[in-house]
């Protein structure tokens, strides 16, 4: 990957701390903590923006599978907020400062063309997520943002006089004004997400809620699945069964993997599954026409075998779904695929609704973090301002993006949650003139 710290570092004119003290230290090099560092620096204060990778945003290259997903066209607050369920009454303030509108604006002002895709995904031009990096390299630039990399934090501590500083594993302490924690959650490790940041936060006086994966594929133990690896289906149905009893019903498309399956359905509800496997087995029923009853695709399937009736039924199936599929459905139906159509039997016809109404997929589990999309779990909401992201528990410190105990769906919503807290989170941190001193509480 091109690495473009060095280029801010003699390009730019830093604005330097006074008195051996920053304005604003952010660590964490993703999204949100760039997003908050360039807006503090925006501002005119004094930045450092700390990584303990070589290079920043190494999660943000590789979203949307390396074209990044950057936001979702929802541009009335209230409807965008609704998609974050539980956590919709905290982000009202935030998005009220921040949403979409706004998003798209500062990346557009900054010379980056996106389009909308399916179901409001918004994307570069380039369909390169490096595009979407090199904006944000460029913002913290013009702002003046120092950037120290290769830097490990070991968590917070006191001075002397009892004020807030940063360990660092090699050097001397670092002190801020403010700071922004921005370590992200658990999800993708090797990107450096491993979640210390919640047990600094932790031993500071934070509630965490355990921390855990939201958006993740599923492994599926079924053969058939995993030899299907790299089919996509759009506009099915996947129905969650547990003890005969329906938990889930989702709609969209499916990506079969060769460990079982993912896509944007998939991952949404991998939370709610994961949960459901605690109880005991689960399975996933694939619906392939939700758009028809058992009734109508039986009369469909009648016509298409009357109307080709000389033709083997192995050939005409494949007019109606994709035709790697069609071997396994004839293998699950036992109907041999050189049948002619004329000879298929009443009783084979029935079971073919059957199949095609509900393939049957029993889960094996959920992918572990280096799979996850997100991590759930996180800083109790309740112990954040979203006016300011400011924590409630240390007033010195900002909390933003997957930090945050809040649960979102795929198709560009984290990233959203990332602009947008990182915004928030640098403007106040950036408009702040005094030094809070947290004072440890008595025991």
């Amino acid at each position: 990957m091109h690495n473009k710290i060095n280029m801010i570092k003699s390009q730019t004119k830093i604005n330097k701390k006074k008195d051996g003290v920053w304005d604003v230290i952010v660590i964490g090099g993703g999204p949100a903590g760039m997003t908050a560092a360039g807006r503090a620096a925006e501002l005119g204060r004094s930045v450092l923006l700390i990584e303990k990778n070589q290079e920043l945003g190494r999660k943000l290259l590789i979203s949307g599978g390396g074209r990044c997903n950057l936001t979702n066209n929802k541009q009335d607050i209230h409807m965008l907020a609704s998609q974050y369920k539980g956590s919709d009454q905290f982000l009202m303030s935030a998005f009220s400062q921040f949403d979409v509108k706004k998003t798209l604006a500062f990346f557009s002002q900054r010379g980056l063309k996106t389009k909308e895709e399916a179901e409001g995904r918004i994307f570069p031009s380039s369909n390169k997520s490096q595009s979407v990096l090199d904006v944000l390299f460029k913002y913290m630039d013009k702002g003046g943002v120092e950037i120290r990399s290769n830097l490990t934090v070991l968590g917070f501590s006191f001075d002397e006089k009892r004020e807030l500083v940063v360990k660092i594993k090699k050097g001397k302490n670092l002190k801020a004004h403010s700071y922004v924690v921005a370590t992200g959650g658990t999800s993708h490790p090797e990107t450096g997400s491993t979640g210390e940041g919640f047990e600094w936060l932790r031993e500071l006086g934070h509630a965490i809620a355990e921390n855990n994966f939201a958006l993740v594929p599923l492994a599926i133990k079924n053969g058939w699945v995993k030899r299907l690896a790299g089919l996509t289906l759009d506009n099915i149905k996947l129905t969650v069964m547990q003890n005969e009893r329906k938990e889930i019903v989702q709609k969209g498309k499916i990506l079969f993997t060769h460990f079982g399956i993912s896509g944007p359905t998939v991952l949404n509800m991998s939370k709610e599954v994961g949960e459901l496997l605690y109880n005991g087995d689960v399975v996933i029923w694939l619906d392939l026409f939700p758009k028809l009853d058992s009734g109508a695709l039986r009369q469909k399937i009648q016509e298409l075998l009357i109307s080709e009736s000389n033709k083997k039924i192995k050939n005409s199936l494949r007019s109606i779904v994709p035709s790697t599929l069609v071997p396994e459905i004839l293998t699950m139906t036992q109907i041999d695929p050189e049948t002619s159509n004329h000879s298929v039997r009443h009783e084979d016809r029935i079971k073919l609704v059957e199949c095609l109404k509900a393939l049957p997929m029993h889960v094996k589990g959920l992918l572990g973090a280096n799979k996850a999309i997100v991590s759930s779990g996180g800083i109790n909401l309740k112990e954040v301002n979203f006016k300011t992201m400011q924590s409630r528990v240390i007033p010195q410190i900002y909390i933003v993006g997957d930090m945050l105990n809040i649960n979102r769906p795929s198709g560009g919503y984290s990233l959203q949650l990332c602009w947008t807290t990182g915004f928030v989170a640098g403007n106040s941190a950036g408009s702040r003139q005094e030094n809070l001193k947290y004072k440890v509480k008595n025991k």
